[in-house]
């Protein structure tokens, strides 16, 4: 079957109907293997944004009197239903994305247990009744849904990003409109057709694509619009919070990271390398939770860097839809060409390029996985989050040098440690600042653990119960017994 035949043209899902946009404009969508168009994505226009507003209130007057129990029965069929299509959604992804099969069938599958994890919160969203210093009075804290929300999303995991979102809001009550990612439409389309397709009511869960821009401005201002969930940069991030913070409108911002990752004098070299190079080059680098920045006790420094260096050199690149591929291409020519300037700038202050560092194949987005080392700390990718396949290395000396670089950055969302010591290990958690930290492994993301940053790395939490938190209001109520 050919890649055209594979994969569709996506339109929007507005109040329970796919359907073109008003002005009837598609953007293409290319294969980052190739290059190649394969199909088209509908966009949404001021009336199509209505509608769906429109349909998002009355979907949530319906959904929020849908009781906690049926919610969870209904959102645990849609997460079979995404363990049912999962080889072929898993294509349609490769083929959009870029990331090889096997990724994206693990991102699908992770994608119904984030379902069904939400789906048991929805059961578990309790109150409490607080003792009251009078007989007569009964005091009573209760939760409610916020109200309409209006989720942003990002290309490079297109339904495990859109899925963490959709499932808290409706484990809660609550409506969604979702602003999927135009690279990568199809995927997020999917993820919605197995909600309608386990019996979600109309205006519940709406899908539109278009100028984010234009969508962001119109649907964060908009007054029944209660709640913003958004995944992506820094700079943009902060826009659409201070334009909900003018709105009075609840946020939960995840955003950029530089993540570093500090290997220890005591730590096992061979595994730091194995898991640390499985972690950095999955997806290309494009994760947003990816080590990035590489910093390594000078006693073991350099055998560090020559086994990194192998198992980077080991890494075979090409198209995901090839059983044999570990690394796909990187999502567009504009992620290729922002790699190549971070590696030129570093080269340029002296770093050494020890593998990689340029594109290769002769069509689509592929880049090498790449290793620097003796990069100063004035290089832009010691700075600037990569979001590609290039490792900087550095050394340091003591505890205190390494704990120094990894709260150097105004970035705070995952932090790893390599160390055989518990000491070393608490020291570390305690020290760096930053919203996750993993040590000896790499174990974030899970659907019943917390998944959010601090500081410019963003605000609130995805994961856990406290992604509950997030779409729901407290409410007290306090009643005297006549």
């Amino acid at each position: 079957m050919s890649q055209q035949q594979i994969y569709p043209d996506v339109k929007l899902f507005v109040d329970g109907l796919w359907c073109d946009g008003v002005s009837g404009y598609a953007e293409p969508i290319f294969n980052p293997a190739t290059g190649a168009q394969i199909g088209s994505v509908a966009h949404a226009s001021i009336d199509d944004l209505d509608r769906a507003v429109n349909a998002s209130r009355d979907g949530f007057e319906v959904w929020r009197r849908t009781s906690a129990f049926d919610r969870y029965k209904l959102m645990r069929g849609a997460a079979e239903k995404l363990r049912e299509r999962v080889s072929a959604i898993a294509e349609i992804m490769t083929l959009e994305q870029g990331k090889p099969l096997r990724e994206a069938s693990a991102e699908i599958l992770l994608g119904a247990d984030i379902i069904d994890w939400f789906a048991e919160e929805a059961r578990r969203s309790y109150g409490r009744i607080i003792p009251a210093r009078s007989g007569a009075v009964q005091q009573a804290v209760v939760r409610e849904p916020v109200g309409p929300v209006a989720a942003f999303t990002p290309w490079n995991f297109p339904i495990n990003q859109a899925v963490r979102k959709i499932s808290a809001a409706m484990a809660a009550g609550c409506s969604v409109i979702l602003k999927g990612p135009e690279e990568t439409p199809a995927s997020c389309a999917a993820l919605v057709q197995a909600y309608v397709d386990a019996g979600l009511p109309r205006g519940v869960l709406n899908l539109v694509f278009g100028v984010p821009s234009e969508i962001s401005e119109y649907l964060i201002t908009h007054p029944v619009i209660r709640k913003i969930s958004f995944t992506g940069s820094t700079p943009v991030g902060k826009r659409l919070a201070a334009l909900a913070g003018g709105h009075m409108k609840r946020v939960t911002m995840e955003l950029g990271g530089h993540a570093p990752a500090i290997v220890f004098e005591d730590a096992d070299v061979r595994e730091a390398v194995r898991l640390l190079a499985a972690a950095k080059f999955r997806n290309a680098g494009q994760v947003c939770v990816s080590p990035t920045r590489f910093v390594v006790h000078e006693q073991i420094y350099e055998e560090f860097v020559e086994r990194f260096i192998a198992a980077a050199e080991a890494v075979i690149v090409g198209n995901g839809l090839d059983e044999t591929t570990q690394m796909g291409p990187l999502a567009n020519l504009r992620r290729v060409e922002a790699i190549e300037s971070l590696v030129s700038d570093a080269v340029q202050q002296r770093a050494c390029l020890r593998t990689g560092g340029k594109r290769s194949g002769n069509e689509g987005f592929f880049f090498e996985p790449t290793v620097l080392t003796e990069v100063p700390l004035s290089a832009r990718i010691m700075n600037e989050e990569p979001f590609g396949p290039v490792v900087p290395i550095a050394r340091f000396s003591t505890f205190e040098d390494a704990v120094a670089e990894a709260n150097r950055l105004p970035y705070g969302l995952a932090a790893y440690a390599y160390t055989k010591s518990a000491a070393t290990s608490g020291a570390f958690g305690a020290a760096v600042e930053s919203g996750m930290v993993s040590v000896n492994h790499h174990g974030l993301a899970l659907p019943e653990t917390p998944f959010g940053g601090i500081k410019d790395s963003g605000f609130g939490f995805e994961g856990g119960t406290e992604a509950m938190d997030a779409y729901l209001n407290t409410k007290f109520i306090t009643e005297h017994h006549v």
